[in-house]
């Protein structure tokens, strides 16, 4: 972390699909520099916050604020919020049949710079990024994530994110269907990514992710809410003893 600057803030955040509330009132605030995890159950609303942050229609905000780098990000489209700087790394990456992942990369690094932008670096930065994940280079001519592996896929999304380098990553579970040599992999892409000039938050289910990218500050969702936050220790209690006892400590407080 530089300074006491906020990069990414959000409070309040309220989240319908389709009519029913599954964000109920988070806030976070996320400096230079920092890196968040948010952890929680299947079903606590980690994946629907972020998406709905990134602009997904799917994903209705009905209530507070949410700014990068000083700006208000509700009013954006998700394409202004990308090109604003920032950047969602999907649960689900989808296969998109006839774009090759070349064209892909250069379409979306084209829209961020400006359709006038001098894109003569695209090839050398394209190849650099893929070698630095491992990408054999056959698959910049492969449609994008059309019969790729989990691995693949989530190589693919951090490739991604490294080519538009963006100010702000959520990352919605990129450790999920990786082996350990995949996990390295994308690791060493997310800490290679990472400086003391953006910010970075973390969603997952698992602590072996955070092994690899070392998280500031460890949050726990349970049911809608951030219920508890904490260092890297945070995780390393959840590994060992799941989240009954962060439900039993609710059920405590809420009869007490």
């Amino acid at each position: 972390m530089t300074d006491n600057k906020t990069l990414f803030e959000f409070k309040d955040i309220h989240v319908e699909v389709e009519g029913k509330e599954i964000v109920s009132g988070v806030s976070l605030s996320i400096a230079p520099g920092e890196v968040h995890a948010i952890m929680g159950p299947n079903g606590s609303g980690k994946s629907s916050l972020s998406n709905a942050l990134m602009g997904h229609p799917s994903y209705t905000i009905t209530k507070g604020r949410a700014s990068l780098d000083g700006k208000d990000i509700l009013p954006m489209a998700a394409d202004e919020r990308s090109r604003a700087g920032l950047y969602l790394a999907f649960q689900y990456p989808l296969a998109i049949p006839g774009v090759t992942v070349a064209n892909f990369m250069r379409a979306a690094l084209q829209s961020h710079r400006g359709k006038d932008a001098d894109m003569s670096d695209f090839r050398k930065l394209f190849k650099a990024e893929m070698k630095a994940l491992n990408i054999d280079l056959s698959f910049a001519t492969r449609y994008l994530n059309d019969g790729f592996s989990g691995g693949e896929k989530k190589r693919i999304e951090i490739l991604q994110m490294s080519m538009l380098n963006p100010k702000m990553a959520l990352l919605d579970e990129t450790d999920s269907g990786l082996d350990i040599d995949a996990l390295k992999v994308v690791s060493e892409g997310i800490n290679r990514f990472q400086n003391n000039e953006k910010g970075l938050l973390l969603v997952t289910h698992y602590q072996r992710l955070l092994n690899y990218v070392k998280p500031d500050q460890v949050h726990i969702m349970m049911h809608g809410k951030l219920v508890k936050t904490g260092g890297p220790e945070l995780a390393l209690k959840l590994e060992e003893l799941g989240y009954d006892w962060v439900e039993e400590e609710l059920k405590a407080g809420a009869g007490a």
